[in-house]
């Protein structure tokens, strides 16, 4: 389901760690808050809003969440050696809370807008060291094994910037500040500068 224009509800799943566009990650569900909300988004073929915690914890009462997100959509699931409902869950399109209320059960529901869609740009001249920067680290952590990434990604500056940002060791507000900078080559900036 493709979140539309305008001004939507989303419910929410504030985390400890900012999920990114394209990036994947595994959560575990045991709250009744959080079962109630995948049991929803299977039954709607929805995602969830994943917020970094500005206040609180992942568990009990309800945390603070960052203004800007991402949607997440559920890719598989699956029980763990505990019992317990694993996801595994990829970045989709950012968005922007605009107020938040809280459900009877602790969940919290935003109302948010869509940020626009990252345009497909090459990097700029002094940014063509994070593309083969990237390539490297790809590289090494994955060895011969790879399926080989298709060239024009590197020439993509939004999935340069994302996957740098999923890859490099970045304290999550730094993480943060990223996923709140709508200006791609902005953000390849915060990235040099980090590197450098």
């Amino acid at each position: 389901m493709t979140p539309s224009d305008g001004i939507a509800p989303l419910p929410l799943f504030p985390l400890t760690s900012v999920l990114l566009p394209g990036a994947a990650t595994a959560l575990r569900i045991f709250e009744p808050r959080y079962l109630d909300l995948v049991r929803d988004c299977g039954r709607n073929g929805s995602g969830f809003g994943v917020c970094l915690i500005l206040e609180g914890s992942e568990t009990g009462a309800p945390a603070l969440p960052a203004a800007v997100g991402t949607l997440a959509v559920i890719e598989d699931f699956d029980r763990g050696a505990d019992g317990l409902l694993v996801l595994r869950v990829r970045g989709e399109r950012r968005f922007r809370v605009r107020h938040t209320r809280v459900r009877d059960n602790g969940l919290v529901v935003a109302d948010v807008t869509w940020l626009a869609d990252d345009e497909t740009v090459r990097p700029r001249p002094e940014h063509m060291l994070l593309a083969e920067l990237l390539r490297r680290m790809l590289e090494h952590a994955v060895g011969d094994s790879v399926v080989r990434i298709p060239e024009h990604r590197f020439e993509d500056a939004a999935w340069v910037g994302w996957r740098l940002a999923e890859l490099l060791p970045l304290a999550e507000p730094e993480r943060q500040a990223l996923l709140q900078e709508d200006d791609i080559h902005a953000r390849l900036q915060q990235l040099l500068e980090h590197v450098a």
